[in-house]
């Protein structure tokens, strides 16, 4: 196949220009084709743009709303009650001189490099005090990321907040989601999260086949991520802002409008709702789910290894 792409203004700087090509396999990088084996490239790339402003940009684009998003993530896993649950058995194991293997409770984050959702798990784990003094605890948070800047960010912003940043309850690895075999083992985890990456995932169909593999039998799945907005008036209210007014904040915050033209034209390229739910059946998932937020602009979706 010949394909000539010609980048445009602002992504200019992000591919390469009024360049020719010869691929017989290829993507979607925000609105403009790639070759398939460049797209994760030129993903990293956005992400080291980004990373040092990753979270207050969050808080400019979204008005903070992508707080409650997250929020609502964090209350669907009941993670708080699991983990006293697990907890008060660790417990009881002990005072019946039982052997007790940790963790008994073993989450990973997925995309998560900066923290935000690992560290939602972390307070209402209450992993905080055991991770400080003796580090062991019955749950154990891992962040994965492919971007090492990302998980910089991530790892800086754990010592601030809880003075450490690797322990056996909260550690960071780099690793790609579409192949995680080399830092995850089959069937480890109980909760995988992923919050914002599976759309900039190359083969969203490989990511969820390796979140079934790595997850035990009975693990859940759950994915946050931008979606469809189903209303035709608030949608043209939300184009309009997405692609005239996020830009510009990208480049007057953050100093980078390319980054963040990807970013929406990259929501715009995702699955809907419906779909995403048929890729997790094909992936195995079972009892699987989506719940709309904001009008549709972010939905979580849901589902489980079957036992």
């Amino acid at each position: 196949m010949r394909i000539c792409s010609v980048a445009r203004s602002p992504l200019a700087k992000l591919s390469t220009a009024n360049k020719c090509f010869t691929s017989s396999a290829t993507t979607h990088f925000g609105f403009q084709t790639v070759p398939l084996d460049q797209k994760q490239d030129l993903v990293k790339q956005v992400f080291q743009n980004v990373a040092d402003s990753y979270d207050v940009m969050n808080d400019v684009m979204s008005v903070g709303v992508h707080r409650y998003w997250k929020d609502e993530l964090l209350r669907l896993t009941h993670v708080e009650s699991i983990a006293r649950a697990v907890r008060r058995q660790a417990h009881e194991n002990r005072m019946q001189n039982s052997q007790v293997d940790l963790p008994m409770l073993n989450i990973l984050d997925v995309a998560g490099g900066t923290g935000d959702i690992a560290f939602r798990l972390f307070e209402a784990a209450q992993c905080q005090e055991r991770a400080k003094s003796s580090g062991m605890d019955e749950i154990a948070i891992t962040v994965c990321d492919i971007n090492p800047d990302m998980l910089r960010v991530g790892q800086q912003r754990a010592i601030e907040r809880f003075g450490l940043y690797s322990s056996k309850s909260l550690k960071f690895v780099q690793g790609n989601a579409q192949d995680l075999i080399d830092v995850c083992q089959d069937e480890t985890y109980d909760l995988y999260t992923i919050a914002f990456g599976l759309r900039n995932v190359t083969d969203t169909d490989a990511a969820l086949r390796e979140a079934f593999r790595v997850l035990k039998p009975g693990g859940r799945f759950m994915c946050l991520e931008f979606s469809h907005v189903e209303s035709h008036l608030f949608k043209q209210v939300y184009d309009w802002y997405s692609f005239l007014i996020i830009p510009y904040l990208g480049q007057l915050v953050a100093n980078d409008r390319a980054s963040y033209q990807y970013l929406v034209e990259s929501i715009r390229q995702f699955d809907t709702q419906q779909k995403l739910l048929e890729r997790m059946h094909r992936a195995g998932f079972t009892s699987v789910s989506y719940t709309n937020y904001t009008h549709g602009i972010v939905a979580i979706h849901q589902g489980w290894k079957p036992l």
